[in-house]
């Protein structure tokens, strides 16, 4: 069962507009000074400290203690963000760390350790999770109709951040105890923070605790599959080295390889000037263009050597175009629902298979993670 709980959330006392930045993951090189430059305590001085591990706990412990960040009482979040003419509603609350093979947490991507290690350096310097894992549920009327109840009611605050968002605190016990139990029969699937989740198992077996402690939790946010804000992107690929694909349907231009493996299990392809469309065999298309397609190319050889990514088709076309690439392979968006059922039947599907949007802002709220305090 997911075990799901309320937590003493750490907050900025000021307006968010300049503190918060996109996910660790997610922020260019070259857009860091950007954020540092935003306000002298943005969040990416927490989130990505470079090597200086150390220097970003003495951030949160200062800032702390300056009354930049305070903590609330343990409280439930809820999320709203409206963007594109759409909205989204999230809950944000602290969930009990579980191994995959227990089943109440569904990995569906694979992982490499090189991220882990970073993220698992800056969890023991800091103790502290500073970012939200993002997961889906199925299911959750129950549920909703709780969430609902304190979406009507004023939001705590709101700032704008790539979308309007809103964000509740709330410390009614009843309501968390209601909120729980109605989270206990669902299983969670990892939208968005594979490398996280199992960094913060990791970073949990070695601080200990007893099964209580903060510890043992994660700060998550859970998002229904059906919320009609709910949007997935597909992310494309892109081979540094290789032999030609042949045997496709040529296509005249991107945007009709792109319009023609809509709604299909197929993949488009471009190399040397030409488009083409690869029909492939299965169900899910990333997990058919991997293993028909670019296992076959790569041979023994390792992907992540030799595949980079990107959401942006023209870009795409682009570094084929200029060398430095030689195959760009694109994607339709996945079907969310096929994802989940081959994530219950224990099947792990290819590097960033979705991609969520937009993602949470980092920022919003912060979990101390001490093996001697209780949730």
């Amino acid at each position: 069962m997911a075990d799901v709980r309320a937590f003493p959330g750490i907050r900025y006392t000021a307006p968010l507009e300049r503190l918060v930045s996109p996910p660790y993951d997610v922020i260019a090189a070259e857009d860091l000074s950007l954020y540092q430059a935003r306000d002298p305590y943005n969040v990416v001085r927490l989130i990505r400290p470079g090597p200086d591990y150390a220097g970003a706990a003495v951030h949160f412990q200062t800032w702390l203690r300056e009354g930049v960040l305070r903590e609330d009482p343990p409280s439930m979040y809820l999320h709203e963000v409206e963007f594109d003419g759409r909205r989204r509603r999230d809950l944000i609350a602290a969930l009990r760390l579980e191994p995959y093979d227990r089943g109440v947490v569904l990995p569906h991507e694979r992982t490499h350790p090189g991220p882990k290690e970073d993220r698992l350096q800056l969890l023991r310097a800091t103790g502290v999770a500073l970012e939200p894992l993002w997961l889906l549920y199925e299911g959750g009327q129950d549920l909703n109709g709780l969430l609902a109840e304190s979406f009507a009611a004023p939001a705590t605050l709101e700032f704008e951040f790539d979308g309007r968002h809103r964000l509740w605190a709330v410390s009614d016990r009843g309501w968390q105890v209601r909120v729980a139990a109605a989270c206990a029969a669902l299983r969670l699937l990892i939208a968005d923070g594979h490398h996280r989740y199992e960094t913060a198992l990791a970073y949990s077996e070695e601080a200990g605790g007893p099964p209580d402690a903060a510890s043992r939790f994660t700060p998550a946010l859970l998002t229904d599959l059906a919320e009609p804000g709910l949007a997935v992107q597909p992310t494309h690929r892109l081979l540094k080295s290789g032999i030609a694909v042949t045997g496709g349907e040529l296509q005249p231009s991107l945007e009709a390889t792109l319009a023609a493996i809509r709604g299909r299990v197929a993949a488009g392809t471009y190399r040397g000037g030409q488009f083409q469309v690869l029909p492939l065999e299965g169900e899910l298309a990333v997990v058919e263009l991997h293993r028909q397609v670019i296992d076959n190319l790569l041979g023994r050889r390792n992907p992540e050597h030799y595949l980079s990514y990107t959401r942006d088709a023209e870009a795409a076309v682009q570094a084929v175009d200029a060398g430095g690439s030689v195959a760009a392979f694109f994607l339709d968006a996945p079907d969310l629902r096929l994802v989940l059922r081959l994530a219950r039947e224990g099947k792990t599907l290819p590097q960033k298979t979705t991609y969520f949007h937009p993602k949470p802002p980092s920022g919003m709220v912060f979990q101390r993670l001490d093996p001697g305090r209780r949730l």
